[in-house]
């Protein structure tokens, strides 16, 4: 079923690896025009503006760190200046952190939250003038946000808050036809076996209604959904990826 994506203009950000690369690509291959912003540049960029070229011309690639204001106002101005406006937002950077409670620095703290919650709030915020009515913007956060993690509250924070941010966003934004939703991934194999020992995914595996674990091309497909047409009036929801744990 065609999504309506051809022609869209979409905002990914960090897009060049990971979850972030495969939905970039599968939007390319959608026929949409990207805007993929990379805090660190780099041979991973390079190599993702030379795919993007399969696809033809128009893409945009933007070194920025999101987690500060003066990184988001370049993104916006670059946006401005290059495809004018943006039809999808996807905040879609992140970091892992795993420390225990009792000794979870605030450094680390902010570094998690900075990266999981403030930089959607700040692109989000910083584009609001360029997202056309109608639009579509999808958070990325993460199934435990509902479950938790041992050795993992501040990443368990940051992920609930997303959850929070889209519900009460959803409603401000309605008026204008723009949809707010969060695809909420299980354990993704990013890299082999999700940089984890073969006895932990095991184990993960076994929890997984579908005996497999999490592919980005499942996160980049629920991703494609909800920045689509099929996905018209749904707005406000945390669309669990886990395989049904």
């Amino acid at each position: 079923m065609d999504q309506g994506l051809v022609g869209k203009r979409v905002l990914v950000t960090g897009g060049t690896r990971g979850i972030g690369r495969t939905t970039v690509l599968a939007f390319a291959r959608a026929g949409a025009q990207l805007v993929v912003v990379s805090r660190s540049g780099g041979e991973d960029a390079a190599t993702l503006t030379q795919e993007l070229k399969e696809f033809g011309e128009g893409h945009l690639l933007v070194q920025a760190d999101v987690t500060t204001s003066a990184g988001v106002a370049t993104v916006a101005a670059r946006i401005q200046e290059t495809v004018g406006g943006l039809d999808a937002v996807v905040n879609n950077v992140g970091v892992d952190g795993q420390v225990w409670f009792a000794d979870l620095a605030e450094e680390e703290w902010h570094r998690v939250v900075d990266h999981n919650v403030t930089s959607a709030y700040l692109v989000t915020q910083a584009v609001l003038p360029l997202l056309a009515d109608g639009g579509s913007v999808i958070n990325v956060g993460s199934s435990v946000a509902t479950r938790g993690r041992v050795r993992g509250v501040h990443y368990t924070a940051s992920k609930a808050a997303l959850i929070g941010l889209t519900r009460a966003l959803c409603k401000e934004l309605g008026p204008r036809g723009i949809r707010v939703n969060t695809v909420a991934p299980g354990l993704t194999e990013t890299e082999p076996g999700a940089g984890l020992p073969p006895e932990a995914v095991e184990r993960i595996v076994g929890m997984t209604a579908l005996g497999r674990i999490c592919q980005p091309e499942d996160v980049a497909g629920s991703i494609l959904f909800l920045a689509g047409d099929t996905s018209a009036y749904i707005s406000g929801v945390t669309l669990n990826v886990d395989g049904g744990v």
